[in-house]
């Protein structure tokens, strides 16, 4: 299955360019690396917060409780 691609473009500073062509740095891959890291730190945020909201909702229910649910569904295995 193929990837589909769509472009970004981004300016920087002359200067920080001809640094990148000093040391043959290609941003390409750079910037990839880059982008998947902060969406990955973001979605790790994310499911912090709503497993936050979780344990919230579900801090009513008894240890008790749980290992009542726990065995009755082991039950009907």
């Amino acid at each position: 299955m193929a990837s589909e691609y769509v472009t970004v473009s981004a300016k920087i500073p002359r200067g920080l360019r001809e640094l990148l062509e000093r040391y043959g740095v290609k941003p390409g891959p750079v910037i990839r690396k880059a982008l998947e890291e902060e969406v990955r730190r973001r979605r790790l945020e994310e499911l912090e917060v709503r497993a936050k909201g979780l344990v919230e909702e579900l801090s009513f229910i008894s240890d008790e409780e749980i290992a009542e649910l726990i065995r009755a569904d082991r039950e009907r295995r």
